[in-house]
């Protein structure tokens, strides 16, 4: 019998020695996809060259052991005597940014770029395209319609049917009064108009001056579902305000021309306007030179850059005070929350409302993300509502509060 219990205690001991093996790993792999995406994808792509090289195999090409290792968290030092980080800056013409990454950090992100497979479309789907949402507009205005004739053929069989029923019983009723001269229907027909009329008319002057849905030509057609969502550029390297300021700043040419130094030409998956015309996405980067005053045959500034005149989309009145950084970094809110699922969008358009009634909603049912002391998470910021932890943990109110709790529907907060 304690032969049989110490075989059954080794065959557990293995069994939960390999499940935290495999748990450990994941949760690495896990942490190197992160990793990548935070600090490598807007300069590198797993699996062809970008603005850096693609990085899958680094650690085969590197001249030395841990090479790769080193030269993340010593770039500067590096690239002054080291003959291989030479020729790295030499063939791609842009300084890395020197990262201050753990071993393990760095060794998540190279054994995730090592394993990396490009997902597959779905079966009938061309490569890049999401499958489109699907528009039951139509059938539900169809099936209203079928079930208003059914409803008149019903009222018709019933006048009918009480006639036959008095006829056979002996009551002589008037001739009913055809449905069109029915005052009756007449009146609620006029009803129905004034209501929908007036519904339609108040709709769309509270619409007045929103813009949603607005999408303007722009200078130099720029595609966010290639830059955010195929190359998985980060929304903050391009506008960086939105974490530390009120606005979110439109990223300069400059800041374009960090990538675009060394892509010259457009190899991605066919782009289209929103008329259905193909973009020459090569033709645009040429734009975007002309406007840097850069000479990609040369590789130098040659003339005096002009500025890009791009059209703004998103305004709100100038009496409503809305600043980035407190919803970005405070409240934690992503882009898309805004602004959509920007990262599937071809040609920017306004997503959202951004009228009154639609931030006021968002404020009622958006959770503040408090400090938690004992486990360190949570925004410091909210920190001052110590009534509010002493009034959930007392049972006072729910195990959640929200913006409007904390003064978020207040009309000072947004007009001053």
């Amino acid at each position: 019998m304690s032969s049989n219990r110490k075989s059954i205690v080794n065959i557990l001991a293995c069994f939960l020695f390999i499940s935290l093996v495999s748990f450990s790993n994941t949760s690495f792999a896990a942490d190197g996809e992160a990793l990548f995406k935070a600090n490598c994808a807007n300069c590198h792509k797993p699996l062809e060259d970008f603005t850096g090289p693609a990085l899958q195999g680094a650690r085969k090409r590197e001249p030395s052991k841990d090479w790769a290792i080193k030269w993340v968290n010593n770039v500067n030092s590096m690239l002054e005597t080291d003959p291989y980080a030479k020729s790295l800056l030499a063939k791609f013409g842009s300084r890395m940014t020197q990262f201050n990454l753990k071993t393990e950090e760095i060794t998540a992100i190279l054994d995730y770029v090592d394993a990396y497979k490009p997902p597959a479309a779905p079966a009938g789907q061309p490569p890049g395209e999401t499958a489109p949402a699907d528009d039951n507009s139509l059938l539900f205005g169809i099936l209203t319609l079928i079930l208003a004739v059914i409803a008149l053929i019903l009222l018709q069989v019933n006048s009918s049917l009480r006639k036959l029923s008095d006829e056979k019983e002996g009551i002589l009723r008037a001739e009913p009064v055809p449905f069109y001269r029915n005052k009756s229907y007449l009146m609620m027909g006029i009803l129905v108009l004034f209501c929908l009329g007036g519904y339609m008319t108040i709709n769309a002057a509270m619409g007045l001056g929103r813009m949603k849905g607005y999408q303007p030509e722009q200078p130099i057609y720029y595609s966010h579902k290639v830059h955010a969502g195929t190359n998985q550029i980060s929304c903050l390297y391009c506008h960086g305000g939105a974490q530390d300021s009120k606005h979110a700043n439109v990223p300069s040419v400059s800041t374009c021309m960090n990538c675009h130094m060394a892509i010259k030409e457009y190899k991605g998956d066919p782009i289209f306007r929103e008329n259905g015309l193909q973009v020459n996405g090569t033709a645009e980067i040429q734009k975007l030179y002309s406007y840097a005053g850069w000479n990609p045959d040369l590789k130098k500034y040659d003339k005096p850059g002009t500025p890009i005149e791009w059209i703004k989309i998103h305004n709100l009145p100038d009496h409503v005070y809305f600043n980035h950084s407190q919803h970005v970094k405070v409240g934690k809110q992503n882009c898309q929350t805004c602004h959509g699922n920007i990262q599937e969008m071809p040609e920017v358009y306004q997503f959202s409302e951004l009228s009154m009634g639609w931030c006021i909603n968002c404020h009622r049912e958006s959770k503040v993300d408090f400090y938690n002391k004992s486990t360190g998470e949570g925004n410091k910021f909210y920190s001052i509502y110590e009534k509010f932890h002493n009034d959930i943990k007392a049972g006072k109110m729910a195990d959640s509060v929200t913006v409007e709790n904390i003064g978020g529907t207040e009309c000072q907060k947004c007009h001053y």
